[in-house]
């Protein structure tokens, strides 16, 4: 009877809209896209390291502190 009941409860899967290499496909182009614009942004601060020059390399735009915890 388990059996029975099972098997009418068993519904088939939607369908795919393409074969799974498709979406395979597509996703490894997504990556090969953006491994390309993150390659493009490489050496960016170099270039224009003019803007930043007599600027302390380590200084992230952070304000000092002091000691006590004051802000100046």
């Amino acid at each position: 009877m388990l059996s029975t009941l099972l098997a009418e409860i068993h519904e088939e899967p939607a369908p795919l809209i393409a074969e799974p290499w498709v979406f395979a496909a597509i996703a490894a182009a997504i990556f090969i896209v953006l491994a390309f614009v993150t390659w493009s942004y490489r050496d960016v601060a170099n270039r224009h390291s003019e803007k930043t020059a007599g600027q302390n390399p380590h200084d992230h735009g952070h304000q000092s502190h002091s000691p006590s915890g004051a802000n100046h």
